[in-house]
């Protein structure tokens, strides 16, 4: 039996959503429906979006940070309208103004300016996946260690690490990787003492494990355990980098220089895709012994880099990074307000705009994420946690938009609690 869209779909957003089932997603349309989310983004601007049936949502999920500084910033869509003035794609063989200054940028914007040496790759996945062989020619060792709840893409190398479920669905799970609960010391420094590591990937702030936050003294003792075994510390930052903790790398804020960092997402200023690997020189050896080890065609393509430099000096303002401080603090003040009304809000997690909020509920994630859809907020629930949701504002919103989503989210809240208070079972 054919899909159908929910009833009273529109006739194009309905349209689309059959092409989606039949060629492109079935099970991801048959699951938002499941959940009772039906949405097909159309138009997009700053903060907000709207549906092809021209309902609007506030973007409190970003894409996972794809959309820092918003939706089409002028200022990027106008460097990606010069870009095309003079550049395209271009030839990833050779040296390229472009490339090169935006790796100059990134450089110079790493944590200590310590890392010099630059990969530019068309994903985040990717750029984790060149971040472990980095790690593994520096060592000349094999394994990888990364947390329980880490979710580093779904490549090759990055998707056997941390949570394994899509490679062992591919038949593409490895030995060579292994994981160690989040914030925990001994059980670090037990996988590391074979001396036999290449490379531990640290999720700064597990994302899809629900932002879980480290306790004091966790990522320098990390740092420490990973010195004293000859590992090469990756600090994967695609989603809690360029801004988002009120300094520009969270690693940076707990005192921690890694060897390694990856960033992408918001490096795109969502336009164009680009990641980045971000090295110290043990790290680079590889870069000096043979320039084709790593090609990609796409990686770093040049009208990429243009939207990238600008995305980063945007991200790097610091009437940008004030301003992430001034919001967090706005969130957390109406947070704690509404959870002393709200029970089924059982915990706030917020570093900067990096926050999680988990609920009473197994569920709750989940169930929030659909009462916040009725409410007009698109926000996602924690994949490895279905208690929780991820709540992620842009680096840019103001204190109106503040004050809306938080109108916005006790609504959600007060059909949510309601529901899971009569027992019905949420979904």
């Amino acid at each position: 039996m054919g899909y159908e869209p929910p009833p009273g779909t529109g006739a194009i957003k309905a349209a689309t959503l059959r092409r989606s089932h039949r060629y492109l997603m079935p099970h991801r349309v048959e699951s938002f429906d499941r959940m009772g989310v039906s949405f097909v983004i159309d138009r997009r601007e700053g903060y907000r979006l709207w549906d092809l049936d021209g309902r609007e949502l506030l973007d409190l999920h970003l894409n996972g940070g794809t959309f820092n500084l918003g939706h089409r910033h002028p200022a990027l869509v106008a460097a990606l309208i010069e870009g095309l003035e003079r550049y395209d794609i271009g030839n990833h063989h050779f040296p390229s103004e472009p490339r090169s200054l935006l790796a100059e940028a990134l450089a110079d914007a790493s944590p200590a300016g310590a890392l010099r040496k630059v990969v530019l790759c068309p994903s985040g996945s990717e750029a984790i996946d060149v971040a472990i062989r980095s790690a593994r020619h520096a060592t000349g060792r094999r394994r990888v260690v990364a947390y329980d709840g880490a979710f580093h893409g779904r490549s090759g190398l990055s998707g056997a690490a941390g949570d394994d479920r899509a490679a062992r669905l591919f038949h593409s799970e490895s030995s060579d990787f292994a994981v160690v609960p989040f914030d925990d010391l001994d059980a670090a420094e037990a996988a590391l003492a074979g001396n036999d590591v290449a490379a531990f990937l640290c999720e700064v702030l597990p994302a899809t494990a629900g932002f879980l936050m480290p306790s004091d003294g966790y990522l320098t003792g990390l740092r420490e355990l990973c010195d004293r075994h000859g590992t090469m510390l990756v600090a994967d930052e695609v989603q809690t980098g360029l801004g988002r903790t009120g300094g520009l790398w969270a690693i940076e804020g707990f005192g921690v220089v890694p060897d390694i960092l990856v960033t992408g997402k918001g490096l795109s200023g969502g336009l164009y895709p680009v990641a980045a690997v971000l090295l110290q020189e043990r790290a680079a050896g590889w870069m000096h012994e043979d320039g084709w080890a790593y090609v990609s065609t796409f990686g770093g393509s040049e009208l990429g880099a243009v939207v990238a430099r600008r995305a980063l000096e945007l991200s790097a303002d610091p009437a940008t990074l004030a301003n992430v401080t001034a919001v967090s603090e706005a969130y957390g003040r109406g947070f704690a307000d509404l959870q002393r009304g709200y029970p089924f809000l059982a915990e706030v997690r917020r570093r900067g705009v990096v926050m999680a909020l988990r609920f009473d509920h197994p569920w709750g994630g989940i169930t929030m994420a659909r009462h916040l859809f009725e409410a007009g907020v698109w926000a996602m629930f924690c994949g490895f946690d279905l208690s929780a949701l991820q709540w992620k504002p842009g680096l840019l919103v103001d204190e109106a938009f503040v004050a809306e989503s938080l109108e916005r989210f006790e609504r959600a809240l007060a059909a949510a609690s309601d529901e899971v208070a009569a027992g019905r079972t949420p979904a």
